[in-house]
């Protein structure tokens, strides 16, 4: 009964390891621009650009690459979509439209989505033929 409970100490540690990742990447990459760009139309983007977000998911992706290829794919998935979760609506809260919780929703099922399919091509890999 020990050994197993000691076998389910580093699966159980790589959900809040790799939400911590997770908050940390969304912070370096998208915590700091918090302002639009106006562009000479008078139309607004942002405040994130493309690269940002580009480099949040290729970050990201090391993560959870290495914890589907341990045998940790639930901390993978389930970290890593609680961290950028949490990060989103930790960061897009103060929005007065209430819109935030929509955006706070597509981050959740799309970070779910990506993470579940990169652990399954991992997963897949790993046995080989």
């Amino acid at each position: 009964m020990r050994q197993g409970l000691l076998k389910s100490v580093p699966h159980l540690l790589s959900i809040p390891l790799l939400a911590g990742v997770s908050l940390a990447a969304w912070a370096v990459w998208l915590g700091w621009d918090q302002h639009r760009d106006v562009r000479p139309d008078g139309s607004t983007t942002g405040p994130y650009e493309a690269w940002q977000v580009i480099g949040l998911v290729l970050t990201l992706l090391v993560p959870v690459c290495w914890a589907a290829y341990r045998g940790y794919t639930v901390g993978g998935v389930s970290g890593t979509t609680a961290g950028l979760t949490l990060a989103a609506f930790a960061d897009w809260s103060d929005d007065s439209t209430g819109l935030f919780g929509v955006g706070v929703a597509m981050v959740m099922i799309g970070s779910l989505a990506t993470t579940l399919a990169v652990s399954a091509v991992i997963a897949c890999t790993k046995q080989g033929p």
